[in-house]
């Protein structure tokens, strides 16, 4: 992407949004380097200057301009939303005849050829149709020819399964629906709602909006575009957002049986700490005393404790369960014994400091699901108990949050709404 469209920073943002997902420095830092590797190769072999040169456009357009961002980037949304849901109509439909899905690309084949005899511009990349649009001197007949040829044959090829690009068909179909656009919106230099449109369509079907403001920038070197780019994008890709549970990419991945989040959250076990989950009301042994001085394990106040530490001066200096201590009890041979003697050592505590992740991979690395909670330093005070129950808990109210400030509208143009226990299914996965 870097070499051929000469937009480097563009192309590492759309590796980070929709290849890797995630942002760590094992990702952005080899993916940067080859980026900017192969953009300093492309000046010796296809020169400088950007792609596709469009007009200058004014600095700021304005209140009426931005207005009009709005208005381009709802419509952009709309149309990414009708495109997705068109390409798995096709793809629906070609999986309900009955013939062999060897058969497929070939019937996807006949439509895309019937569509190039009605329109040939649809065909191809469209790299002369897109720069056409930035120019502002395409015909209103081709205009619409892109938006219905091009959109028609495009989905029912990737619905066919044959391979077929992303990437230049929107910015085509982004074209034509700012072309239309700057028929009635706010005249703003020649190009400038084409240019616009194209960002938000990238930003709305793909859930990329970062990729499509830098693609676009990057295409046509105006940077005094961001400001629109950025108005437009973020929109597209809150309409798609709200009426979509998935993009166009991810949902073919979802069909597949598998679950994958394009969400760049923080772990909100990361920013829990222990001190805020633990008990503080726990009930300890001390460390001198016999196993058969203890009142048996069955008639102790605690009865949802399972793990009792074991201190001595203040220090902890053991644990033992609610199992082996009532084992030891009905043991003659261990009643003798001193609790200090018998008490497993506490090699595996938290600290009240410590966030909540920390504790969750110390447990599943050492198997235990309780820790004392102690102070750091050599004294080891006891300060509370934690459990994974604690952490679920700690989870589940984060969740319970996050479900009351989430909520999908779908569209249903193409497909009936799902039934109750489909939608659990699919929540669940």
């Amino acid at each position: 992407m870097s070499a051929t469209f000469g937009t480097p920073l563009a192309a590492v943002l759309l590796a980070v949004e929709l290849l890797l997902f995630e942002w760590k420095p094992r990702s952005l830092i080899p993916v940067a380097l080859a980026s900017a590797t192969a953009a300093a190769a492309r000046r010796y072999l296809l020169g400088l200057g950007p792609l596709f040169p469009a007009p200058a456009h004014p600095l700021f357009v304005g209140p009426t301009g931005l207005l009009g961002c709005v208005v381009a980037g709802l419509l952009a949304g709309a149309l990414s939303s009708l495109l997705t849901q068109a390409v798995y109509a096709a793809e629906d439909g070609f999986a309900k005849l009955k013939i062999h899905w060897m058969w497929w690309p070939a019937l996807g084949g006949l439509v895309v050829g019937a569509g190039g005899l009605v329109f040939p511009q649809a065909l191809g990349v469209g790299y002369d149709t897109i720069g056409a649009l930035l120019q502002g001197d395409v015909p209103q007949r081709v205009i619409l020819g892109v938006l219905l040829v091009k959109s028609l044959i495009w989905a029912v090829s990737l619905g066919s399964g044959t391979s077929g690009g992303v990437l230049a068909p929107l910015l085509m179909m982004g074209g034509a629906l700012g072309g239309l656009e700057a028929l009635v919106l706010p005249p703003l230099g020649a190009g400038f709602w084409p240019l616009v449109s194209m960002g938000a369509i990238l930003g709305g079907t793909m859930r990329s909006p970062l990729t499509g403001i830098v693609f676009a920038v990057e295409l046509t070197h105006d940077l005094n575009v961001a400001l629109p780019l950025l108005v437009a994008c973020t929109l597209a890709h809150a309409f798609t957002v709200l009426v979509m549970r998935r993009s166009i990419l991810t949902e073919k991945i979802s069909r597949r049986g598998y679950h994958l989040s394009r969400e760049y959250a923080v772990d909100p076990l990361e920013i829990l700490f222990v001190r805020e989950v633990m008990h503080k009301s726990v009930a300890v042994l001390p460390a001198a005393a016999h196993v058969g001085e203890l009142v048996p394990v069955h008639d102790r106040g605690q009865r949802g404790q399972h793990l009792f530490p074991v201190l001595e001066d203040g220090g902890v200096v053991g644990v033992v369960s609610r199992g082996a201590l009532a084992e030891m009890q009905n043991d003659p041979a261990c009643r003798a014994r001193r609790l200090g003697e018998v008490a497993a050592p506490t090699v595996v505590t938290a600290h009240p400091d410590e966030p909540l992740r920390a504790v969750v991979h110390r447990m599943a690395e050492t198997g235990h699901t309780r820790l004392p909670v102690v102070s750091r330093g050599p004294a080891r005070t006891l300060l509370g108990l934690v459990s994974l129950e604690d952490l679920l808990k700690a989870r589940a109210r984060n969740l319970e949050a996050e479900r009351r400030l989430e909520r999908v509208h779908p569209m249903h143009l193409f497909f009936p709404p799902r039934a109750a226990g489909e939608e659990d299914e699919a929540r669940a996965s």
